[in-house]
């Protein structure tokens, strides 16, 4: 069966015409049904007549992810451990941001693999290798799963206003999906997400790059936590592979459209990237390119090679670069209670997995 989550509006039209013989119409009906109404069953679709519903729910499914668990912080972070219908799982978590008129609104953090082939030695989903990429109906079924969980059924001014593609995976890796992914979440006609409030992030993958910039769908975030070759060789060893010289050289002709600023990401590790001199090295990078700095403090973690920096180095950090018109942000951490870094609730699972399977309680 044919899984409509999996098709962009165009691939829709197509399918209704071959499979059901109908006009295409019909696919916008389906369209508005299943990514505005978030509809899971054919019998719902009241202006579609019931022979054609019978013919949809023989030769078609729409299929979201499970929720395999659900996590809550107390600053109201929330993180899903979700399963794919191979039996796969991975991650998405719901941020907490502003409110308007007494309504919060959120972002929402978007996997697009399960697992991630990089490797970064902070990253949890890094040191779980690579199982497969994810199609265009698993990464979007992320938002499905998060607007119901929200209640968000508004079509104007939902309450999900930002997603963000820093979960689980590497998206120039998945370049097709996520390409699709955009395109359909762009359709004012479906979601309806402006490339505004759509962000994805990349370690430094040189295939793609390009293609993501003259496409305008979304912003560019790098991942760069590093501010020389050497150190990005320590911490990012497969991403450090397209030297950062060269990386910057093609951010310096990445086409950006009036107020629109390159992202870095920067996350402080103690003792290896957090330094004045760091700050340094750092400064002309940022400033080559149209772009703004977004510092994230390390949390240790258990069994974790790294530390959290001094208070007084991330201050001196930060200083450092504001005196060099640099905007540089610390980013505040949540949901630090609930394991909301990327791939941490799924490796959590995992562990308590193997500990249960491992015990001779468990055996009969």
């Amino acid at each position: 069966m044919t899984n409509l989550l999996n098709l962009t509006l165009p691939e829709l039209e197509a399918w209704t015409q071959s499979e059901l013989g109908e006009p295409k119409f019909r696919a916008m009906q389906l369209w508005q049904w299943i990514w505005q109404r978030m509809a899971r069953d054919f019998d719902t679709m009241t202006n579609i007549s019931r022979p054609c519903r019978e013919l949809l729910a023989a030769k078609a499914c729409i299929v979201w992810p499970e929720v395999s668990a659900v996590e809550e912080s107390r600053d109201g972070t929330t993180k899903f451990l979700l399963r794919l219908e191979d039996g796969a799982q991975i991650e998405t978590v719901l941020i907490p941001s502003d409110s308007r008129e007494g309504v919060r609104r959120w972002t929402q953090c978007l996997s697009c693999q399960v697992g991630c082939t990089m490797g970064c030695t902070f990253c949890s989903t890094g040191q779980m290798g690579f199982e497969r990429n994810m199609t265009m109906g698993e990464i979007l079924g992320q938002i499905l799963v998060a607007r119901e969980h929200l209640g968000d059924t508004r079509l104007h001014w939902p309450i999900l206003r930002n997603l963000v593609f820093m979960g689980m995976g590497e998206p120039l890796l998945n370049l097709k999906e996520v390409m699709r992914s955009l395109e359909s979440l762009n359709n004012d006609k479906g979601l309806g997400f402006s490339p505004r409030r759509i962000t994805v992030s990349t370690c430094g993958i040189e295939k793609g790059l390009k293609e993501l910039g003259e496409s305008g769908l979304a912003f560019l975030a790098v991942s760069l936590h590093a501010p020389n070759q050497a150190v990005r060789e320590r911490i990012m060893p497969k991403a450090a592979r397209w030297r950062l010289n060269d990386l910057m050289a093609a951010l310096k002709s990445y086409p950006l459209k009036t107020r629109e600023h390159i992202t870095f990401e920067y996350l402080m590790l103690g003792g290896v990237n957090d330094s004045l001199e760091h700050a340094r090295e750092l400064a002309p990078l940022v400033s080559a390119v149209k772009g703004k700095l977004n510092i994230i403090v390390y949390n240790a973690a258990e069994g974790s090679p790294y530390q959290a920096p001094s208070e007084e180095r991330i201050l001196a950090f930060e200083k450092y670069l504001w005196s060099k018109d640099i905007t540089a942000i610390i980013r505040k951490s949540k949901g630090q209670d609930i394991k909301a870094a990327c791939g941490q609730l799924k490796a959590a699972r995992q562990k308590d997995t193997a500990a249960a399977d491992a015990d001779p309680k468990n055996c009969e």
